[in-house]
């Protein structure tokens, strides 16, 4: 891939998450970046579209028995923007959670608005 992808996240909820975890996580969720960041076609075993959702994802991070989800969206030039991650406990992603990460994806397109708008503002004075 040419363009390597730009992995970035909007508010502290990836970073808390990500802190909370042990060195092993952290290492495998550095893998699943490294592979969502570099192969042009990212397979389903690491980013799959959470149905019923429009752009919503969920990179898909495995350790042994334990199963984290960490949820995101594609923005404009090659860029991932990180959401809200968890420990998936049962087979059913909960509902909660992806309504967590639906709000924080249109308060994050919001803000990107907002910053577009008063850059524009300025270009026309």
């Amino acid at each position: 891939m040419n363009n390597e992808r730009q992995i970035i996240f909007h508010e502290h909820h990836f970073q808390d998450f990500y802190l909370e975890q042990t060195d092993k996580v952290r290492e495998k969720i550095g893998y699943v970046f490294r592979v969502i960041k570099t192969v042009d076609k990212i397979p389903e075993k690491f980013l799959k579209h959470i149905e019923g959702t429009e752009g919503l994802f969920e990179i898909r991070i495995e350790v042994g028995s334990n199963i984290y989800r960490v949820f995101c969206c594609f923005d404009k030039g090659n860029l991932v923007v990180l959401f809200n991650g968890f420990q998936k406990k049962t087979q059913k992603t909960p509902g909660q959670e992806i309504e967590k990460a639906e709000k924080l994806k249109n308060e994050y397109f919001k803000l990107k608005t907002k910053e577009n708008e008063k850059g524009q503002g300025n270009k026309k004075r």
